[in-house]
């Protein structure tokens, strides 16, 4: 399942957001999005779990949760539009 992680600080790093989630399960994959020119943090990341009982146990308990000073905003990512 692939998570949607919003309101992340700006200072976390790919492998903080692996860790943070890694206690619910396998992570496959964890990534904070940066913009392409100034290669800054957009404040949300997304996580792939390939169990999804683990990943539903993770927004769970993951959405609110204060991390770095900032509420996380966890939930199921919707698929990307094409445009």
């Amino acid at each position: 399942m692939n998570i949607y992680v919003g309101n992340v600080s700006f200072k976390m790093t790919d492998d903080e957001l692996r860790d943070t989630f890694s206690s619910f399960g396998e992570v496959s994959s964890a990534k904070i999005i940066r913009d392409r020119e100034t290669n800054r943090s957009r404040g949300f990341g997304f996580v792939e779990m390939p169990d999804d009982n683990d990943a539903k146990t993770a927004i769970e308990e993951m959405n609110g949760k204060d991390i770095g000073g900032r509420p996380l905003v966890v939930n199921e990512a919707r698929p990307r539009k094409q445009f």
